[in-house]
């Protein structure tokens, strides 16, 4: 019994010391789906670093309002604020990664990569002028491929998503009429189909409808083992969703423009996927508290430093060193209360 008491104190001892009271710092994020399995997978590794995330899928919208209001210490979007927005409310913008938004379909009899689709196609199905998958254009492009007298079921986010941004901005881009008619824009009015609420939503939506297609970033397509077409690229050729098709159209990217708001949408290059695009981070400028802000700075560095592999895996593109640099000087430049937020001390 003695010995079992001595050993007892020996372990409130050991817990009372500074290492073993040192307590995990929190920080709580929220906003797009779009990048929603790299974060959760940087939320898993940063925890040797003394840092856990609490990040909530809620789509861009709704992170920008969260920010907006500061009922988190981050918002997350896919559709970049302009200067003026950023000024207004009080916030930088920063990218964290890249990553592909793919079309999905549930198409019995059709596999993998196996269909073909224009975006001038995808705009005209989108606005219910494409009604069954037998449609003359769409056999047309896919000779060799049996495609089924069926309904096509569009699907769309529901939500105010930068997803949609990103996929409505290359529809705009592609067909004159989606431009004119629709437009780019987180929250568009769709021409027909069904809504679902985030990424996630359309992912399963699609796989339960015979049928359907959808629009989601690559990572959930592969996690729900979701069959995704080739597209047409801007140089006319059909390529498949792949870390190497993205990458191609990544290195195109112009990180000068204000907000590291770059566009990768469309890009030249044969081996290219058309629509690639980075995410963003919003991070207040006004904040009171320093080791708030830091936190979400080192946990972003952390992710910049340590996270490519993992981002990799789940075939996001890591940015540039050189634009992973940039957004760090960018961090210098805020102060609270007159001490610099970074380098964190």
């Amino acid at each position: 019994m003695i010995h079992r008491r001595l050993a007892l104190a020996g372990l409130i001892a050991l817990a009372a010391t500074p290492a073993a009271m040192a307590q995990t710092t929190q920080i709580t994020g929220a906003g797009a789906s779009f990048p929603n399995p790299v974060y959760q997978r940087w939320g898993e590794g940063a925890k040797a670093a003394g840092l856990q995330l609490n990040y909530q899928s809620v789509g861009s919208g709704a992170g920008v309002n969260q920010i907006r209001n500061r009922t988190v210490d981050f918002g997350a979007s896919d559709a970049p604020l302009s200067q003026q927005q950023l000024t207004e409310g009080n916030l930088m913008q920063f990218p964290t990664v890249m990553g592909a938004v793919v079309a999905i379909v549930n198409i019995p009899g059709v596999a993998e990569d196996q269909l073909r689709l224009t975006g001038e196609l995808l705009a005209d199905i989108y606005m219910g002028k494409v009604t069954k998958w037998n449609d003359p254009r769409i056999v047309e492009l896919n000779n060799g491929v049996t495609l089924p007298n069926l309904a096509i079921a569009p699907v769309y986010r529901a939500d105010s998503s930068g997803t949609s941004f990103v996929f409505t901005s290359y529809l705009s881009a592609v067909s004159a009429e989606w431009k004119q008619r629709v437009g780019a824009g987180t929250s568009v009015r769709w021409g027909t189909g069904a809504g679902a609420r985030g990424n996630e939503g359309v992912a399963g939506t699609v796989r339960n409808t015979r049928g359907g297609i959808g629009y989601v970033e690559n990572a959930y397509a592969s996690q729900n083992r979701l069959a995704t077409a080739q597209l047409r690229n801007k140089a006319g050729q059909f390529v498949r969703p792949s870390m190497e098709s993205f990458q191609a159209a990544a290195t195109n990217a112009d990180w000068t423009v204000p907000g590291f708001a770059a566009s990768i949408i469309d890009q030249q290059g044969a081996t290219s996927w058309p629509i690639v695009s980075p995410t963003f981070i919003l991070l207040p400028t006004n904040s009171t508290d320093i080791e708030r802000t830091r936190a979400v700075m080192r946990f972003f560095d952390w992710a910049y430093t340590n996270g490519g592999a993992a981002a990799r895996e789940l075939e996001y593109i890591p940015l540039p060193e050189t634009v992973q640099n940039a957004v760090r000087a960018a961090w210098s430049q805020i102060q609270v209360n007159g001490q610099p937020a970074w380098p964190a001390r």
